[in-house]
């Protein structure tokens, strides 16, 4: 084997792959884009060079010898972008896993590590290869070593020898310390000879050999001012050299033994390319198995005729194929089981007509892998069929893992995690009004192949859920709470028909009424709905100021008109008229198109795998929106009752639950004290704040209060607290100092998480949910704001929504052990809705705020109010 070394000078690779690529971010919110460009290098160099040794030499630290000769020595260098900081862990990760040496010296620079091993080298008869962006390493070129110095992007290079520096500056290498010492280096903060550039330079040096002898011959040097300038700069001159001189014989502890090169560990390169989300370099890695794929192509399958034993393992993947998004009652286009004996397509018809299928589907037992078990249990549960032993949910997994990501399409998911030959349902099925049902051979593949995938990323998901201490919360919380959900969707909410149609018609009614008056204000008929002529009416014949102005025409949107709500009587009725025109169509309108003909209730679907907060949300009806401020919307409810006769509703929520999480989180003493003594919180922010006793409270300060409360949750500007509050920015400034000198604790903890955010490229709950917000080191200021806010809101919203999911688990717990009939029906925000028999009403009283106060421990109490009624609008 031919014996050649290759040094790179580390962190000139890196900052030159960090400015030459845009910022790039992984799933997990990293930034990889100098991890990215050094990977890059470094597989050519690998490839082109084929070192039997190799070394990346990293500096140490900000202070080295040279800072002994001149104390402002590389003094004008700007601070690491933290956005290339964090990635220097990544970068020697990635050398360990090359098997690629590094190394670093206290006191010293990279470049002197690598000029003492290039002159050891170079001695022991090594070919020599130098790679960096730092023209400062062409000093050590010679007739075995050369330096590759990188020039735009990652890519070009410029390869110096002795012949290459003859040609290009007319010295030899070793003079590039003296041309450094007379014309200085910026970037260093060498000061040189001051006016003395790079051809006066090259020059003098051709013209006296050296530095020293030039500055032995000034009285030869022509012109008089050049003359002058070196005269007076000769000690200047002479440290500038040492400064730029490298260090040949620098205390190494390493030898060129220890770093021979005999390839890299497959297996962590794809570990670690896979996590970077480096999925394009892959392919290029010998010796990983799939660089990430499935072959899929070689999968053999049976299309089922009958049910065998061989189908129904106690451990398989069960593909349960529904395509309709309101997926109640939707037709199941076919089955895929995938387990130890083989892989096998059901059809539908098959498996609701075999009791041997049945029974394995409901034997808890029988553990079955599954991509989004609610839907699935749902969608069989329509069709006579319970579906038990769902251990292990992949649409579940990846959302705790990343909740920013898409998991729409199983697809989509294994793609990120290197399996890239399943097809979407995209492709499979079509889109749009091309979509349609592909023939039986084809549908089957494609759900056998859906089914192995699941098998392939349960390994996967759980060794990260593992990792990221997260497995508690997808085994102890998410997985469980899907089967609540199940339950919730099924069972529905009842709707009195009669009472929404008669609420419609109220609402007709009160839009005529509306709808007259504003034509009356208006001085004729026009029709409101359109922003055009709304436009006109307002901003032409009223006159009104015009705040903004579209494509179109004027903008009518809410907040202009909310803007001019003092210059005209008629914005707050075109308010109005909206709102009720909302209701109307969204909820009244929209709550009848989805009641269930033979029950009247409705089955809102809960999305547990949307959010980024973990909050769930609810669709098709959305349950959880309904305009409660508007006493019109909050009439609604009226139409939400009992499922059965003589049964009541009981509702019950969080009193201030994420002051609460604040509290604790923040472990601000006066925030523990006021809730600890039931105090009320806004009354005491406002004492706090204005400095005034209890009973000096005014209700204008307890509203301020109040907002800055809610707010300082949410990450509030003065900005924003201004707008809601109606005061001055200026105003709004001093009531957030003044709050923050009253809750020091909470100031402290908005300053740290979001420090930890920039560290960590993420923030977590008490639950260990995360949210990855790679905008946190954006350079744009408003992208980096926002980014801020959500950093110091996340934590917070975040762990009520987990605390109110396990209350929901440990409800139904109770329910069962108490034996109750009282049903779970819904969960809205922080309140938990229930329908139950009027004799369980008092047992409800004890045990829901008994169990929901209880289910996590806080260093503050939680707080339960409940209430019930003969509907929904009476349980308030």
């Amino acid at each position: 084997m031919d014996k050649k070394i290759v040094l790179i000078d580390g962190n000139s690779i890196a900052y030159r792959a960090f400015f030459a690529l845009p910022l790039l971010n992984n799933d997990k919110g990293v930034h990889t884009n100098a991890i990215y460009g050094f990977t890059m290098i470094l597989m050519r160099i690998l490839e082109q060079e084929k070192p039997s040794h190799i070394l990346v030499a990293f500096d140490a630290g900000k202070t080295t010898f040279r800072h002994s000769t001149f104390s402002e020595y590389k003094g004008g260098r700007q601070k690491t972008p933290p956005e290339l900081s964090e990635q220097f862990p990544f970068l020697r990760e990635l050398l360990d896993a090359y098997k690629v040496s590094r190394y670093e010296l206290e006191n010293y620079e990279a470049d002197d590590i690598i000029g003492t091993l290039s002159l050891q080298a170079e001695k022991e008869g090594f070919e020599v290869k130098v790679i960096s962006g730092d023209k400062d390493l062409t000093q050590l070129a010679s007739e075995h070593v050369t330096v590759d110095i990188t020039k735009k992007g990652i890519t070009d290079v410029d390869s110096y020898t002795p012949e290459f520096i003859k040609e290009k500056y007319g010295i030899t290498p070793e003079r590039i310390i003296d041309m450094k010492g007379l014309m200085g280096d910026s970037s260093d903060n060498i000061p040189g000879v001051p006016g003395v550039g790079e051809k006066t330079a090259i020059k003098l040096l051709q013209e006296f050999g050296s530095l020293e002898a030039l500055l032995n011959s000034l009285d030869k040097v022509s012109g008089q001012k050049l003359k002058e300038k070196l005269e007076e700069n000769k000690d200047q001159a002479i440290m500038s050299k040492k400064l730029a001189t490298i260090h040949r014989e620098a205390p190494i502890e390493i030898s060129i033994s220890d770093i021979a090169y005999d390839g890299y560990d497959g297996e962590k390169v794809t570990k670690l390319f896979k996590e970077l989300g480096f999925n394009s370099l892959l392919d290029k890695i010998e010796g990983s198995e799939n660089k990430g794929d499935i072959q899929l192509e070689e999968i053999d399958f049976i299309i089922a005729s009958e049910i065998t034993d061989e189908m129904l393992t106690p451990q398989s993947s069960l593909i349960v194929e529904v395509l309709d998004e309101s997926y109640h009652q939707a037709d199941i286009q076919g089955l895929a089981i995938a387990n130890e004996n083989g892989n096998f397509y059901i059809p539908t018809k098959l498996a609701l007509e075999s009791e041997a299928f049945q029974e394995w589907a409901k034997d808890e037992t029988k553990k079955k892998t599954i991509y989004d078990a609610k839907k699935s249990i749902v969608a069989l549960r329509w069709k006579g069929i319970e579906l038990r032993g769902t251990d292990f949910d992949c649409l579940i997994a990846s959302y705790i893992l990343n909740p920013s990501e898409s998991t729409e399409d199983i697809a989509a998911i294994a793609k990120n995690k290197g399996i890239t030959d399943l097809k979407s349902d995209e492709v499979v099925y079509g889109k749009g009004a091309k979509r349609s049902i592909p023939n039986e051979s084809v549908l089957a593949e494609h759900l056998i192949r859906k089914a192995v995938c699941l098998t392939n990323l349960k390994d996967i998901f759980i060794a990260e859920l593992q990792e990221n201490e997260q497995y508690d919360l997808f085994t102890n919380l998410e997985m469980p709470l899907s089967l609540i959900l199940a339950d919730m969707e099924s069972i529905g909410v009842k709707v009195d028909v009669e009472r929404l149609k008669a609420m419609g018609e109220e609402l007709k009614e009160h839009l005529q009424e509306l709808e007259q008056k504003i034509y009356e204000l208006a001085g004729e008929a026009f029709n409101i709905n359109s922003p055009k002529q709304l436009g006109i009416i307002l901003f032409e014949k009223l006159q009104l100021p015009v705040f903004k102005k579209t494509k179109t025409g004027y903008s009518t949107s809410a907040d202009i008109l909310e803007k001019l709500a003092d210059e005209h009587e008629i914005i707050e009725y075109i308010l109005h008229y909206r709102q009720i025109g909302k209701l109307q169509s969204t909820y009244i309108e929209g709550l009848l198109k989805v009641v269930h003909e033979d029950s009247c209730k409705v089955h809102t679907r809960f999305q547990q795998a949307l959010t980024q907060t973990g909050r769930l949300s609810s669709t098709d009806p959305n349950l959880q929106n309904i305009p409660i401020r508007l006493e019109e919307g909050r009439k609604i409810r009226q139409a939400f009752v009992p499922s059965t006769k003589d049964w009541l509703m009981f509702a019950a929520d969080y009193s201030q639950i994420e002051l609460r999480v604040l509290a604790h989180i923040a472990n601000d003493q006066n925030l523990i004290e006021a809730f600890t003594n039931d105090l009320d919180i806004h009354t005491k922010t406002a004492m706090d704040v204005f400095h005034v006793k209890e009973d000096e409270v005014t209700s204008n300060m307890r509203r301020h209060a109040k907002a800055v409360n809610f707010g300082i949750v949410y990450g509030i500007s003065d900005f924003g607290l201004s707008q809601s509050l109606g005061i001055t920015r200026k105003e709004a400034g001093h009531f957030i100092e003044r709050y923050f000198e009253s809750f020091p604790g909470v100031k402290e903890y908005m300053e740290d998480i979001v420090e930890e955010a920039r560290q960590n490229g993420y923030v977590s709950t008490l639950l260990h949910r995360r949210r990855y917000i790679p905008e946190i080191t954006a350079r744009n200021f408003n992208v980096r704001s926002f980014a801020e806010r959500t950093a110091m809101n996340t934590p917070i919203q975040g762990s009520a929504a987990d605390i109110i999911k396990k209350a929901m688990i440990d409800m139904a717990d109770r329910l069962r052990k108490e034996n109750l009939e009282a049903k779970l029906l819904l969960q809205v925000h922080d309140e938990l809705i229930f329908e139950a028999p009027e004799d369980e009403i008092e047992k409800l009283k004890i045990i829901v705020p008994e169990v929901m106060e209880n289910t996590i421990s806080l260093k503050v109490p939680l707080k339960v109010d409940y209430s019930f009624g003969k509907t929904w609008y009476d349980a308030k």
